[in-house]
């Protein structure tokens, strides 16, 4: 395969970070120096603001894995699944990049390549580092990224400086080996297979000794942990000290993924998901040790495009097998969209800096917060009809302010026209997809959105649940905080009395 070689010269430069909109939540990752924020301030996978406007891409050149995970199985050619380890299309190195190139010419505001699988792409060196080699002459301007289980990331840790990727996430889920053997039955370890609490005592070793060493050279790692109920739940917090202590920048707490169609060993053997409250609780209890990321899609091993969708199906690989892909010219383009896509991106965090001064009369200070949904096609804008929406974003408003605290996964409700009530001939099955989207919300007082038709305004309202299009083409913090000043003039955010909860509930 002949690649195009691009000078570096030509890359887009980046321009300083907001102080405080940098991260996951206003401020979360302020404490950063401005050289390392301004590496984050357009990767969708570190920044919250940036996840609305710049798209990400992972090729699957990894198959094997040296280690085993209960709640994984690397299932392939699975195009209707979206979760860790599942891919479409094996790539070699070389279909990699002509992949990557088609993409970014295709899709501008693509500005990360990250290789995180179908298996450990550690496990998997050569074919991942000649893959990171080829394209970072291919295309010096995209960002590059890893991620690994950890078990041999030391003997790598200078293979990925000399490859010039600034960030690495490691998945640990433990610090404690007798937890580690109730998630990992064996690693693949100087060629032999190890289990029990030895295999997770000489993971948990190298997880540690990596980080250190990454962190050592100046490369961005963000930390993943799988919460799973029951086995490492009560134990996460003192993971999130630990690895910020070793100096990892942002902490991604995940939910188990645990359906028995998946085909695990968790999901088989009836382990359970936590629920949305209980992700968020320990979220909000471990980002008292450092940022914490709330926006993870927990994404395909081949995914393309936007956080929260997948346009991998437009790229296979007999679809540009006849393009002529012209980088050097789409680099141009590629580079005046970025800039325009920085500066609304500034833009918004300076109006998020300035939403405080321009607000109306202080909301009284022992309001209760609440949780909305919002409905959004991305630019951090309620934009989008409620039953046009895959997933909602969930934010908490308080007299603090707005926060996003996560999103919920829905599916598509409406099948008809603009009016979001159509549900088309199969109305049971709408009846059923609409059910399921209000227990999804459940939690949630207020749902944001750009239209919504009448049946499903009634039957949220039956839930508690209000609708709301008022607010259609907004910013979402600034319409989440309108939402509740509304609800506090309206005497809705008096605190519950002492023991008044509990009597409602035993109602």
């Amino acid at each position: 395969m002949d690649l195009p070689v691009i000078s570096n010269t030509s890359a887009a430069a980046g321009g300083g970070c907001a102080s405080s909109g940098c991260g996951t939540a206003p401020d979360a990752l302020a404490h950063l120096p401005d050289a390392i924020r301004a590496k984050v301030q357009d990767h969708p996978c570190y920044s919250e603001a940036a996840h609305h406007y710049f798209a990400r891409m992972h090729v699957a050149v990894a198959p094997a894995c040296n280690i085993q995970c209960h709640y994984c199985n690397r299932k392939y050619d699975c195009a209707n699944e979206s979760r860790p380890g599942v891919v479409s299309e094996l790539l070699e190195p070389e279909a990699a990049v002509r992949k990557v190139l088609a993409v970014a010419a295709s899709i501008p505001q693509m500005t990360v390549l990250g290789i995180a699988g179908p298996g450990d792409p550690l496990a998997n060196p050569k074919r991942t580092f000649e893959t990171f080699r080829l394209l970072s002459r291919a295309a010096p301007d995209i960002k590059l990224c890893v991620s690994t289980n950890g078990l041999n990331l030391p003997q790598y840790v200078d293979e990925i400086s000399r490859h010039n990727i600034e960030h690495v996430t490691i998945t640990i889920n433990c610090l404690d080996p007798e937890i580690g053997a109730r998630i990992y039955p064996w690693i693949y370890w100087e060629n032999r297979r190890i289990r029990g609490i030895e295999a997770a005592r000489i993971l948990i070793a190298q997880q540690q000794k990596g980080l250190e060493m990454l962190t050592a050279r100046g490369i961005l790692v963000k930390v993943n942990s799988v919460l799973i109920p029951g086995i490492n739940d009560a134990h996460l917090k003192e993971v999130s000290k630990a690895v910020k202590a070793k100096g990892a920048f942002l902490h991604n707490v995940m939910p188990l993924i645990a359906a028995p169609e998946h085909g695990t060993y968790y999901g088989l053997m009836g382990q359970r998901s936590p629920s949305a409250a209980e992700l968020q609780a320990l979220q909000d209890e471990c980002a008292g040790d450092m940022a914490m990321m709330r926006h993870c899609r927990q994404c395909r091993a081949d995914a393309v495009g936007l956080l929260g969708e997948d346009r991998g199906a437009e790229f296979t690989l007999d679809k540009i097998a006849a393009e002529e892909i012209d980088y050097s010219a789409a680099l141009e383009r590629r580079q005046a969209v970025r800039a325009a896509l920085l500066d609304q991106l500034a833009a918004e965090r300076a109006e998020r800096r300035e939403a405080p001064s321009a607000a109306a009369a202080p909301l009284p200070p022992d309001s209760r917060p609440v949780l909305m949904a919002v409905a959004s096609a991305g630019q951090g804008l309620v934009n989008q009809h409620f039953g046009h929406a895959r997933e909602f974003l969930i934010y908490e408003a308080s007299p603090h302010g707005v926060r996003y605290v996560g999103h919920r996964k829905t599916e598509l409700y409406c099948v008809g026209g603009d009016s979001c009530g159509e549900t088309g001939e199969n109305e049971i099955a709408a009846e059923s997809i609409l059910e399921r989207t209000i227990a999804a919300l459940s939690g949630c007082e207020a749902v944001l959105c750009a239209k919504i038709g009448f049946e499903p305004w009634g039957r949220l309202e039956a839930a508690g649940i209000q609708p709301d299009s008022e607010h259609a083409m907004e910013p979402i913090e600034a319409a989440v905080m309108a939402v509740y000043r509304d609800m506090a003039a309206a005497g809705k955010l008096a605190r519950p009395a002492p023991g008044q909860k509990r009597a409602e509930q035993a109602a």
